[in-house]
C-alpha cells in the first residue's frame, strides 16, 4: 500500500458519505489515471432506478465519457467496499490495472473474499488488487448506515468515524 492510496481512499469515502446522505448504501469510487481523477461514482441504484448503478459502474461511466473510450487501461480504481461480481466483471472489461478497496465484502466480494474475478487466470485481463485501505472507516460507515436504516432513520447525515 502506498501513502497516496490512503489519500485517494479518503476521497472515495467522501463520495460514500454523499451516497449515504442520499439514502443509498454508502459506497464511493474514484478512478485515476496518471495521477488525475478521470471518474467519480457514488452508489445510486435507488435514485437512478438502476440495479447496475453501483459506485464502481457510475465511476466507469463517468471516466468513459471523459476519456471518450471504454478501455481505461493504466487506471486505478479506489472503492470503499470490495467490488461485487458485476462490478468486477466491468472492471475487467474496462481493463482497469489496479483496484484498491476499503472494506472486504464477505457475502459478495469478487476481489478475493468470495470470488476472485479480478485476478482470475481464466479471464483475458487481470488487475492488481490491494484490499483493506481505510477498511475500518469504510466498514464503520456501512455499519452506521444499516444501523440507522434498521431504526428507520435513513434521513440523518452519516459521516465516517
Amino acid at each position: 500500500m502506498m501513502i497516496t492510496d490512503t489519500i485517494w481512499m479518503a476521497e472515495a469515502l467522501q463520495l460514500a458519505e454523499q451516497a449515504a446522505a442520499a439514502g443509498e448504501v454508502p459506497v464511493g469510487a474514484l478512478l485515476l489515471r496518471d495521477g488525475q481523477v478521470i471518474g467519480r461514482g457514488a452508489n445510486a441504484p435507488i435514485a437512478h432506478h438502476d440495479p447496475t448503478a453501483h459506485a464502481e459502474i457510475v465511476a466507469l461511466r463517468d471516466a468513459g465519457r471523459q476519456c471518450r473510450n471504454y478501455r481505461l487501461t493504466g487506471s486505478t480504481l479506489y472503492v470503499t467496499l470490495e467490488p461485487c461480481p458485476m462490478c468486477a466483471g466491468a472492471l475487467v472489461q474496462a481493463r482497469i490495472a489496479r483496484v484498491v478497496y476499503g472494506a472486504a465484502d464477505p457475502r459478495a466480494g469478487a476481489a478475493g473474499s468470495v470470488f476472485d474475478l479480478l485476478r482470475s487466470s481464466t479471464l483475458n485481463h487481470r488487475a492488481e488488487v490491494v484490499g483493506g485501505v481505510l477498511a475500518e472507516e469504510s466498514a464503520a460507515l456501512l455499519r452506521h448506515f444499516f444501523r440507522q436504516r434498521r431504526k428507520g432513520r435513513v434521513d440523518q447525515p452519516i459521516t465516517a468515524v
